[in-house]
């Protein structure tokens, strides 16, 4: 993906720590861009008049930043972005259930991160390709598959962005905690169960003409990918 301007530097800071269990945080830049590239939605959050607001939305990372969007008529991320205040980004990937011998010890196995920072508007013909971006991150192929945005459209839709500059994650990827002499009784089923994502089947709209062809964009998105070296 082009990234859309070239990375503004800013003033260094101490790194966030995460505290409790901190064996568990992730500073490697490329299992955040993993975790950001394959998840589709995160949670934004702000102190708005001293209520915090958390909306769920849909986002693509662009470079380092993370693109997000929304009406152009109002909302509190354009406020926060207005007001220069401090935002959170929060994404959770879940990759399965750790079933332990205790309920205290069960667990979840996790990827998540949230990103800090101040949102910033992308104007111009850089909110036209950032909207192309975020069209390609969660639907990819379909921009060439319909039309153009019209004018009135683009300017109803404002593009933020937030730089992946002050950025903590935190991983779980192990199975139960269990040892030969921990007193449990080893006859109780532990382990994980893996949690996976598939796309279901297509279902047209109500007012697409039967016999119409399913579009490239969603066959390649509902095709699940050939594992290399085994025979069909």
């Amino acid at each position: 993906m082009t990234t859309i301007e070239p990375a503004t530097p800013v003033a260094s800071r101490e790194p966030r720590r995460i505290h409790r269990l901190s064996e568990r945080q992730t500073t490697d830049p490329d299992a955040l861009y993993e975790l950001l590239d394959t998840e589709l939605v995160g949670h934004l959050t702000a102190v708005v008049d001293g209520v915090p607001l958390v909306v769920p939305m849909g986002y693509a990372r662009d470079g380092d930043h993370l693109l997000v969007h929304g009406s152009s008529g109002g909302g509190f991320a354009l406020r926060a972005a207005s007001d220069r205040q401090t935002v959170a980004f929060a994404v959770t990937a879940l990759d399965g259930l750790v079933f332990a011998r205790s309920l205290f010890d069960s667990s979840m196995n996790y990827r998540s991160a949230v990103a800090y920072g101040v949102l910033e508007p992308v104007e111009g013909e850089r909110a036209d390709a950032a909207l192309v971006a975020l069209s390609e991150r969660l639907m990819p192929g379909r921009s060439a598959e319909v039309r153009a945005m019209t004018r009135k459209e683009i300017a109803a839709t404002r593009v933020l962005r937030l730089r992946l500059d002050d950025v903590v994650m935190k991983t779980r990827a192990a199975g139960a905690s269990e040892a030969p002499d921990d007193g449990e009784d080893h006859a109780v089923w532990a382990g994980v169960v893996p949690l996976g994502r598939v796309w279901g089947t297509p279902e047209p709209s109500v007012l697409t003409p039967t016999g119409t062809p399913t579009p490239d964009s969603v066959v390649a998105l509902t095709t699940p990918p050939v594992e290399t070296g085994k025979l069909p």
